[in-house]
């Protein structure tokens, strides 16, 4: 671990500050990523800003009706919040379906948003990744990649975003609410996470000095309709192969409404808006939803280790939306898949 200055900031503004005054300046918040990224020398900050004593961890609801969620509220807050566990259960699901709750009783909203991939060769220093060396290469392409990226990658980069609750907001609508040098603005979810193209170091779309202060959700409730599938090699303390956040309202028998948000196959949670307008009106049938679960996926691309994701992915999909039509959403006690 390399030699770093610390500082702790007080408020939002100095942070924003003493982040500003050191490009190579990493904010700190639970640690459950950076401190291990910064264990394995692939993240070397010249500086801490620890955010902790930020007012950022109210969870509240907005004028319009819907949630404002706390950069600093931890993981574990979120999932077992009341209003989270009543109006979006989705969320609450996906988190509790994520890492261990030692580890979610650290982790934090913010933190979470910016998690890096886990990629063999992005933790290996001694290997080619053009995510953490620009221009060294990509290992996993043509290597060990059975996690990797199925949908959006590039010739630099297949990686993959590894949240679960990312997966959750990005079918929420959600945006996130950053502070920086240039004031507030209020980032839709869908532009948040960037796909790799030929910078697959930069992960999102935030600008240099910028600070999530929140996550704001629109006002809406799918009640129990809803879903999170999670598909990883052990039951416990595994990043998925495939996930899945899905929710729909039905009139009359017929789908009015429907999200879904996958992980585990791209550089960030991947929704397709146009399919889900092509379901809309159609009865929650398995056989429609076969035929949403196979045009997802049309654009899907293996790489040798990783091609039974596609497989996988589409059936995944098709139990999501089968278990969100019954009103029967996973239990994330059990992880059996049912």
């Amino acid at each position: 671990m390399n030699r770093f200055d610390y500082v702790r900031a007080n408020s939002v503004a100095d942070a924003i500050a003493a982040l500003a005054g050191s490009p190579n300046s990493k904010f700190l918040a639970g640690g459950t990523n950076l401190v291990d990224l910064m264990k394995y020398d692939v993240a070397r900050p010249s500086r801490i800003v620890d955010i902790n004593r930020l007012p950022l961890k109210e969870i509240n609801e907005t004028v319009a009706g819907g949630l404002r969620i706390g950069a600093l509220a931890t993981n574990s807050d979120v999932a077992w919040n009341p209003q989270v566990a009543k109006r979006y259960p989705l969320l609450s699901s996906a988190i509790l379906a994520g890492a261990s709750a030692q580890l979610r009783n650290a982790a934090t909203t913010g933190g979470n948003l910016l998690q890096r991939t886990r990629c063999y060769y992005f933790y290996d220093s001694s290997t080619h990744c053009n995510k953490r060396l620009p221009g060294s290469g990509c290992g996993a392409i043509g290597g060990v990649n059975r996690i990797h990226a199925i949908l959006g990658s590039s010739d630099a980069c297949i990686a993959v975003h590894p949240s679960d609750m990312c997966v959750a907001l990005a079918a929420l609508d959600a945006e996130v609410e950053v502070e920086g040098p240039k004031g507030k603005r209020l980032i839709p979810f869908a532009l948040f996470h960037r796909l790799p193209d030929q910078t697959p170091e930069q992960d999102n779309t935030l600008e240099l000095g910028e600070l999530i202060t929140a996550v704001v959700l629109p006002a809406g409730d799918f009640g129990p309709h809803h879903t999170y599938i999670k598909i990883r090699d052990r039951l416990s303390y595994a990043f998925a192969l495939i996930s899945v956040a899905a929710a729909l309202k039905t009139e009359d028998g017929i789908i009015s409404e429907v999200r879904l948000a996958m992980g585990g196959v791209a550089h960030k949670p991947w929704r397709d808006r146009a399919l889900e307008e092509v379901l809309r009106g159609k009865p929650p049938t398995e056989a429609n939803f076969a035929g949403f679960a196979r045009d997802f996926l049309r654009k899907a691309q293996g790489r040798g280790q990783n091609d039974f994701k596609i497989e996988l992915g589409r059936r995944t999909i098709v139990r999501a939306l089968m278990q969100a039509a019954r009103g029967t959403p996973q239990n994330q006690s059990d992880k059996v898949v049912r």
